[in-house]
C-alpha cells in the first residue's frame, strides 16, 4: 500500500473534508465539516482503509466486528472480508416486527466485538452503541476511529476503560493538507483555535446516590437495605452456596459484619430444620444488621407459587426480607409477596438463555409497576426507579487478557450503574471468607463512590 499520507490524500480528493463554515447539528459553527460515506463508493481505497485500519489492531483480541450505523457499516464489512473476523450488525433502531433485534448475525454471548466508527466527536454515539451491545452480553473493549476530531469523544471513551484507535486525527490531517498547499496558515490557525474552544462535553444522565434513592424509595425493604448499606459502607449481598446448617451458620457468622443481605438457597440445605437453621440464622441477622435473601427463583402460576412461598418445611414468608422471582408468570404472580420485597429476574447470563432483549423489556414493564418488586437481577443497567443486583462479581476475574475488566466491582458499578454486588465463590470458597467479605466489601463501596 501506498503511505499513510498518500492514503490520504487519495480518500480527501473524494471530497470527505470540506473547509468553510458549517453549522453542526449541535449548533456549534464549525470551520471544516467531515463526511467519510464516499469513501464506500470507491472499492479500492475502502479495501485499502479496512487494511489500514486491521494494522493498528491486535486482531486476536476479537471474535466479531460491529460497525456503528451508518458510515461505518461498509467499513466494518471490508474489514470483515479482510481479515475474516465475523461481522455484526447494529441496527439504528429495533424492528417494529418480528424479532425485534437490535443486533443482526451470528454471535454468542460473551464474545469480543471490536467496534468501528467513521469519526468521533464527543463520543455519545459509541457510548450509546456500546450499551446497546453490551446489552446482548456482547464484551466491548477496543474502538477503532477512521478520524478523531479532536473533541473530547476519545478522551471520554479511554477514560472509561475503552481502547481508541484512531488513524487519522484532524490536527495531522491538517498539517498535510498544509504542505500539499490546499490549506493556508490563516485556515489552519482558525481550525486550531476551533478546536481549542470547543471541546464538548457528553452529559450523561447522573446516577442517584444512596442516600437520593433511600429518600425516593416506596418499598420497606427498598428503604432498609438502602439504611443499612449508608450505615454499615457497603453494597455486598454474600451468596451462601452452602449445603448444610453448619456451613451456612459459619458463613453468616463471618461474613455478617461486612454484608447488608446474606443471599440463600434454603432447598439445598440438607439438613434443614427450622428451628435449628432458621431461628439461629435470624439471630444471627439481627445481630449483624444485615437481610435475608432467599433466591427462591420462584416461576410459577400465582396460585402455587404462594404456596410454595407460604407453606411447606422452608416457610420462607416467615423469615425472608427479600425473594427472587421469574415474571414469566405475569404481573398478577407476583401479587403473592405482600410481606416481603421481590427481585424480578429480568435477564440471564447463561449460555443459551431465552431471556432475549424483547423477553426483558417485557419483564422490565412488570418490574417497574408492580408494587412488591424492589429491584431486578441484570446483567445490565436498569432505570433508576429499580435497584440493580448484579451477580457474579468476584475480584479473580480481573478480565479476559483482552483489555477489558468484566465482572469487578469497578466494571459494574461504572459501566451498569449497579446498587449491589452478589458474591459466591469469591468469598464462601476463599481461606478466608471474613477477609474475603471485607475486601470486596470495601472495593464494592470505592467502587461506588467512584461512580457517582
Amino acid at each position: 500500500m501506498e503511505s499513510k499520507k498518500e492514503f490520504f490524500l487519495e480518500c480527501y480528493k473524494l471530497g470527505i473534508i470540506k473547509f468553510g463554515r458549517f453549522t453542526l447539528k449541535s449548533g456549534i459553527e464549525s470551520p471544516f465539516y467531515v463526511d467519510l460515506r464516499p469513501l464506500a463508493s470507491d472499492p479500492k481505497i475502502l479495501k485499502n482503509l479496512a487494511n489500514y485500519l486491521l494494522e493498528m489492531l491486535p486482531l486476536d483480541n476479537f471474535d466479531l466486528i460491529c460497525g456503528v450505523p451508518y458510515a461505518a457499516l461498509p467499513m466494518a464489512t471490508a474489514m470483515s472480508l479482510e481479515s475474516y473476523i465475523p461481522l455484526i450488525i447494529k441496527r439504528k433502531e429495533a424492528k417494529e416486527y418480528g424479532t425485534k433485534k437490535m443486533i443482526e448475525g451470528i454471535y454468542q454471548k460473551g464474545q469480543n466485538c471490536l467496534l468501528v466508527e467513521d469519526v468521533i466527536t464527543s463520543g455519545k454515539s459509541l457510548i450509546e452503541t456500546i450499551a446497546e451491545v453490551e446489552q446482548e452480553d456482547l464484551k466491548v473493549a477496543d474502538i477503532v476511529v477512521v478520524l478523531d476530531r479532536e473533541q473530547g469523544g476519545k478522551q471520554l471513551l479511554e477514560s472509561r476503560g475503552f481502547r481508541v484507535h484512531t488513524l487519522f486525527n484532524i490536527s495531522e490531517v491538517c498539517t498535510i493538507l498544509q504542505e500539499e498547499g490546499e490549506l493556508s496558515n490563516e485556515e489552519v490557525k482558525r481550525i486550531q483555535d476551533f478546536l481549542q474552544g470547543n471541546h464538548i462535553q457528553f452529559e450523561e444522565k447522573k446516577r442517584l446516590s444512596y442516600q437520593e434513592k433511600f429518600e425516593n424509595a416506596q418499598h420497606s425493604v427498598s428503604k432498609k437495605l438502602l439504611e443499612i448499606a449508608l450505615a454499615k459502607e457497603s453494597n455486598l449481598i454474600a451468596s451462601a452456596d452452602v449445603t448444610t446448617t453448619q456451613e451456612l451458620l459459619e458463613l453468616a457468622e463471618k461474613v455478617g459484619p461486612h454484608i447488608i443481605a446474606l443471599k440463600t438457597h434454603i432447598d439445598i440445605i440438607s439438613d434443614f430444620d427450622y428451628q435449628n437453621t432458621i431461628v439461629p440464622l435470624k439471630e444471627l441477622a439481627s445481630k449483624y444488621k444485615f437481610l435475608l435473601m432467599e433466591d427462591r427463583k420462584f416461576a410459577d402460576i400465582g396460585n402455587t407459587q404462594e404456596l410454595q412461598f407460604t407453606s411447606g418445611v422452608f416457610k420462607i414468608t416467615d423469615w425472608a426480607d427479600f425473594v427472587t422471582s421469574q415474571v414469566i408468570g405475569g404481573f398478577e404472580s407476583l401479587d403473592c409477596f405482600t410481606n416481603v420485597g421481590v427481585v424480578a429476574i429480568i435477564g440471564m447470563s447463561s449460555k443459551g438463555t431465552l431471556t432475549t432483549n424483547s423477553y426483558r423489556e417485557e419483564a422490565l414493564k412488570i418490574a417497574l409497576s408492580h408494587p412488591n418488586v424492589i429491584g431486578g437481577v441484570s446483567q445490565n443497567a436498569l432505570p433508576e426507579e429499580v435497584l440493580l443486583f448484579t451477580p457474579g462479581v468476584n475480584l479473580a476475574d480481573s478480565g479476559d487478557g483482552k483489555g477489558q475488566q468484566y465482572n469487578t466491582p469497578e466494571h459494574v458499578f461504572k459501566t451498569l450503574h449497579t446498587d449491589f454486588i452478589i458474591v459466591g465463590r469469591g468469598i464462601y470458597k476463599s481461606e478466608n471468607p471474613g477477609e474475603a467479605a471485607s475486601n470486596y466489601k470495601n472495593k464494592g463501596w470505592n467502587a461506588y463512590l467512584a461512580s457517582l
